[in-house]
């Protein structure tokens, strides 16, 4: 008989309201600490695109022109480098936007904003201020050049896609 009392007291505390109302507002709790917006979301969807694409078109211009690293390429080829890196975040990052129902417009002006950071360092290497193509700095301000158009068309890319 304690057996059976001590199984039904155990199903009776699974249906007390109160127990019920104390785990639904934990994992509530727990789901907003865990919970991106969506444009946090968004941003990091882009981020992750663009790495792929970057890593991606690295690889590939590597093994075109045999060279071993991504230094030795940025030394021998800077403009190559730079055009390649811009449109390896570009077009991946254009693909996903059109995928993911951005439109036309918002893509396209995404990838404005990751072509438009590369022409500085395109002058550094044309005007010999530096041998190297400067890579590492275009890309850091392709991220911030991203995260810039996003905040300022901050409605467009704060909706549930």
């Amino acid at each position: 008989m304690s057996h059976t009392h001590a199984v039904h007291s155990d199903s009776m505390s699974l249906h007390d309201p109160a127990q019920l109302a104390g785990e639904r507002h934990g994992s509530a709790e727990l789901h907003q600490r865990l919970h991106l917006s969506p444009f946090w979301r968004h941003y990091l969807q882009m981020a992750a695109v663009m790495v792929v694409g970057m890593i991606a078109t690295g690889a590939i211009f590597l093994s075109i022109v045999g060279l071993k690293t991504w230094d030795e390429l940025t030394f021998q080829y800077p403009t190559q480098a730079l055009v390649a890196m811009a449109a390896g975040m570009s077009i991946p990052m254009v693909a996903w936007m059109l995928y993911r129902g951005m439109g036309r417009k918002n893509s396209y002006e995404m990838a404005l904003a990751m072509v438009l950071p590369v022409i500085p360092f395109l002058c550094l290497v044309w005007f010999g201020i530096t041998n190297s193509a400067q890579c590492g700095g275009y890309c850091a301000l392709t991220f911030v050049t991203m995260y810039a158009l996003m905040r300022y068309r901050r409605s467009e890319y704060s909706v549930q896609m």
